[in-house]
């Protein structure tokens, strides 16, 4: 895969808990998350979003099983790119819990954020729902229509 078509994004907890509890690959989120494992999108993350990911996906009601999740997670320290936090400014965010995604997603240039929460973060073009994302990934082929 040539670099200049990868597509850089942050992917909000709700996309992950969302993908495993989907049954099959057809939804939004589990594409989003299979486009991630195939290389087609490289995660953006740092040590604050990796340690939501792994509070968030370990709680009991989920009971998502421990190797799963270790799994997943892999995957973004494996192939993603850990970076420090980009001052965000005055923007406001009605869960400060959110803003280091927000953060993240702005240390690289054209990087997306994928949320099923798009009204916990500021109106950017940058942050997209997971139907987007699929949508972006196909009119970059890396998804068949």
């Amino acid at each position: 895969m040539r670099e200049e078509r990868r597509i850089y994004a942050v992917i909000d907890t709700n996309v992950l808990v969302s993908s495993l509890f989907s049954s099959g690959s057809a939804s939004n989120p589990s594409q989003v998350i299979n486009a991630l494992i195939k290389g087609a999108i490289t995660p953006l993350y740092n040590d604050e979003i990796i340690e939501e990911y792994r509070e968030v996906l370990s709680r009991d009601k989920f009971k998502f099983k421990a190797e799963h999740i270790d799994a997943l997670l892999s995957v973004f320290v494996e192939f993603g790119i850990n970076t420090a936090r980009s001052d965000a400014g005055d923007e406001v965010f009605p869960d400060n819990d959110d803003i280091v995604f927000y953060e993240v997603a702005l240390t690289v240039d054209d990087a997306y954020l994928v949320t099923g929460n798009t009204k916990h973060f500021p109106v950017k073009t940058f942050v997209v729902t997971p139907a987007e994302m699929v949508e972006i990934l196909q009119e970059k082929g890396f998804l068949g229509q």
